[in-house]
């Protein structure tokens, strides 16, 4: 063991440490407040003030775990990973690489253990720095280590990065010199004075940003070719280049502009599949020297999967140079554009994947949940790091927070037996404050709640304000714009009325529109075919599924009503903005993948064309599996939906149905040979690469049509230039629909700005046969209704219209067309 080759600890700072922590404890009663300032300085931080001498660094972990074993201190040390040479880290080909090992003994405190240590290397945009792990000996210290001891391993769940991923020794990273070199350090310290990001205060006197006009959520990484952020930063500086020059921009990059907001799904390290994902893999070691294979992680996956440890590093399979630096990189790139852009990080922290409970001790962990693992938000230490984590990780620049699935964030209440809404909670996370660029403030606070989702009735009985109604400020996801919307369908504007009126008259701290990760999967797994059951699908949207589809999560009525006429934040999603494939993406889990795959059988109808298919480019590996067609491809789909039905998942039972098919897995491909879960692994494994790559945005940009996205481009403009649109309707202000319909769902309305300087009146064929309407028609229309108010006749002039609609005189809008008439009173 090498511990006086550079890397030691040093026993005064060591001492001052401890005696902070000491006083910190005995500061407080309560364990939580106790453990918020304990956890403050957990993990690694580098802490010399003069950077070019020798790099001091403090560490500090939370270790009951240890405790309840009965390691003894003696036994516990910060193992350190030094490479012997340079390396790039963002590089996905696994290679060999050579380290100095050191281990440093910590000091124990309470059930914490703490150490500052001299020589170890910092993490820079040029450089990979030291990696580090806590490892001990086991209580017994007899067994078959190199040197005669069992050494154990403990994550640090607070590491800022984790260039081999979150099961691999974290990154020493000096986010103190990131935060000083950011290129939009400017645009943090004016948030005290520039009154359009920033127009209010909370009650502390710390600013808060205020809410975007509209927004955009991405998928980094299948936003662009490299599916990086690196990537999507490139994407913004030169839209931003652009508009500062007065150039046009390029139809598909209107996909991506016209937007003040931005919402990322999450960019937290991801479980990982334990059969096939090995970026980290030690080959040998020594007491002096470990080699490994390393690589950076390429797991697929849409991004809720996370694992929690490392939450507070960037996801580094999105990383193009495996450097933190691209996460900040690409919000200075959202904040240098000419109408700066928010950056919204979605933060899923209601649960955790189950191999998190392998990187975090059993005190974060209730017990199993919906979606792996249920959290103890009870747990004083673990309710304070779970705060600290989402501290770190938005103190990389995020303007806004939406917090996923907030109805999640559930406790045990030991009086009653049940399971309740811990409110307190999310109150403690609309709490954190953040610091960047010496600039303290608290972002939008936005919450996807749907309670009492998962209940039977929650359609009906979830109100979707909850959470506005506890913090004023905040905002929600609308119930259109919640999980299960299913716009290519007959009759969803018809049967949605009544959620779409509560947007009219309460939406103005919800976040609306109909198209984002979850609707968009849910609606390719309808099965189009079903004759009964459930509405048809709306012939009018387009010539096939997949035209029907695009459609229907992108269409002048849909983006004319949420953007010209309904109050709120509308949001889009980029890939229904480019009509791009979207499907559910996980390549991480080795138990359900192949049941995850079987519930996309509808995929094949609804994403993708026969001709897209044929192309070379696109499912390559499912081809090589011996599907030469799109036929074949969806008769063994639908099996295999169809055999996870019948047994129950039992994938030895699936692979013994199946067998009996004619197919081309297994070997000769005559459907004679018997099929084997593996064969079945194989091919979900196949199939999830396939999609990821189909729906990447890149193979779409020579797609996209000029006059559809030049439309979209100018109705979002349309939203930025009235932002008096965002406010809840007025008694004076009118929607409604017409009665009867006819054959034609027609949405109409009639909105006052509140300086009176214009009036708008709009109109959609939200669903149905073509229908004329004009100024005159829905005046007349509305006047049947004793509660409307006078709707004038004169003065109207088209503002905007849908691409293929004649504004002059009276209307006819044919099926998801749209208009919007502007007056001065």
């Amino acid at each position: 063991m090498t511990t006086d080759a550079g890397v030691r600890l040093l026993d005064g700072p060591t001492d001052e440490l401890l005696a902070w922590h000491r006083g910190t404890a005995a500061a407080h009663d309560d364990p939580f407040e106790a453990a918020k300032r304990l956890t403050d300085r957990l993990g690694a931080h580098v802490v010399d003030a003069d950077r070019a001498e020798e790099t001091r660094t403090e560490i500090g972990f939370w270790t009951p775990e240890l405790l309840e074993a009965g390691v003894p201190p003696e036994n516990v040390f910060l193992e350190v990973l030094t490479p012997g040479s340079e390396i790039d880290p963002g590089e996905t080909d696994v290679r060999e690489v050579r380290f100095r090992r050191d281990r440093v003994p910590l000091r124990r405190e309470g059930e914490y253990h703490w150490g500052v240590v001299a020589g170890m290397r910092a993490g820079t945009r040029e450089r990979l720095g030291s990696l580090y792990r806590l490892v001990y000996r086991d209580e017994d210290g007899d067994g078959h280590g190199d040197d005669g001891d069992e050494w154990r391993t403990a994550a640090d769940p607070f590491a800022y990065s984790v260039p081999f991923g979150a099961f691999a020794p974290a990154e020493l990273y000096d986010v103190g010199r990131l935060d000083e070199t950011r290129a939009d350090r400017e645009y943090f310290r004016s948030l005290g004075t520039d009154e359009e990001r920033v127009s209010t205060t909370d009650h502390d006197g710390l600013p808060r940003i205020d809410p975007a006009t509209s927004v955009l959520e991405i998928h980094p990484g299948t936003a662009t070719e490299s599916g990086s952020l690196a990537g999507l930063a490139g994407v913004y500086e030169e839209i931003g280049e652009k508009l500062r020059d007065g150039d046009d921009l390029a139809s598909w990059e209107r996909a991506f502009a016209g937007y003040d907001g931005i919402q990322l799904m999450p960019v937290e390290p991801l479980t990982e599949n334990p059969e096939t994902h090995e970026f980290w893999s030690v080959e040998a070691e020594s007491d002096d020297e470990l080699v490994a294979a390393v690589g950076r992680p390429d797991a697929l996956n849409w991004g809720y999967d996370i694992v929690v440890s490392a939450f507070s590093a960037p996801n580094p399979a999105i990383l193009e140079s495996g450097r933190p630096d691209e996460l900040v990189d690409f919000i200075a790139a959202c904040h240098a554009l000419p109408r700066p852009i928010r950056v919204v990080f979605d933060v899923a922290l209601g649960h955790a994947d189950d191999r998190g409970a392998e990187l975090l001790n059993d005190r974060y962990v209730l017990g199993p949940g919906m979606y792996g693992k249920h959290l103890d938000y009870t747990e004083p230490t673990v309710r304070a790091l779970i705060l600290e984590m989402q501290r770190r990780k938005m103190n990389f620049g995020a303007d806004g927070i939406r917090v996923d699935g907030a109805q999640d964030f559930t406790s045990h209440d030991p009086e009653t037996g049940e399971m309740y809404h811990d409110d307190a909670f999310l109150a403690e996370m609309d709490a954190v404050t953040q610091e960047v660029a010496d600039t303290e403030y608290r972002p939008w606070m936005i919450f996807e709640d749907g309670r009492p989702w998962p209940r039977e009735d929650w359609e009906l009985a979830s109100s979707y304000r909850a959470l506005i109604e506890q913090h004023p400020h905040s905002f929600q996801w609308s119930p259109v714009t919640f999980a299960h919307n299913t716009p290519a369908l007959l009759t969803f504007w018809a049967t949605k009325w009544w959620r779409v009126r509560e947007v009219a008259e309460f939406g103005g701290h919800w976040l609306t529109g109909v198209a984002n990760h979850d609707t968009v999967r849910r609606g390719t797994q309808i099965d189009p075919t079903v004759a009964f059951n459930q509405s048809p699908v709306n012939p009018y949207l387009g010539e096939d599924y997949p035209e029907t589809l695009d459609a229907a999560y992108d269409n002048p009525a849909a983006a004319m009503l949420f953007h010209c006429f309904l109050p709120g934040v509308p949001m889009d999603f980029v890939n229904a903005n480019m009509r791009a494939p979207w499907g559910f993406v996980r390549d991480t889990d080795p138990e359900w993948n192949v049941k995850v795959v079987a519930e996309e059988a509808n995929f094949l109808y609804w994403q993708l064309r026969e001709e897209e298919f044929e192309s070379p480019t696109h499912f390559r590996r499912v081809k090589d599996l011996g599907f030469d067609s799109l036929d074949s491809l969806h008769s063994f789909m639908d099996a295999l939906a169809g055999a996870v039905e019948a047994t129950e998942y039992d994938l030895d039972a699936m692979a013994a149905m199946l067998s009996a098919l004619e197919h081309p897995l297994g070997g000769r491909g005559d459907g004679d040979e018997d099929l084997s879960p593996t064969d079945l692994d194989a091919y979900a494994d196949a199939w999830m690469r396939d999609v990821y790559e189909f729906a990447n945005l890149s193979h779409w940009r020579d797609e996209q049509s000029e006059e559809r996205t030049a439309n979209r481009f100018a109705v979002r403009e349309f939203r930025h230039d009235r932002a008096w649109l965002r406010d809840d309707l007025r008694d004076e202000d009118y929607f409604t629909y017409r009665h009867p319909t006819e054959g034609t769902v027609l949405y109409y309305g009639f909105r006052t700005a509140p300086d009176r300087a214009e009036q708008l009146l709009f109109a959609a064929n939200m669903e149905g046969v073509p229908v004329d309407v004009s100024p005159d028609a829905l005046a007349a229309d509305a006047a049947e209704d004793a509660n409307a108010p006078e709707i004038p006749t004169e003065g109207w002039d088209p503002a905007l219209t849908a691409p293929d609609v004649d504004d002059a005189g009276e209307v006819t809008l044919a099926n998801a067309d749209a208009i919007v008439w502007r007056r001065e009173p």
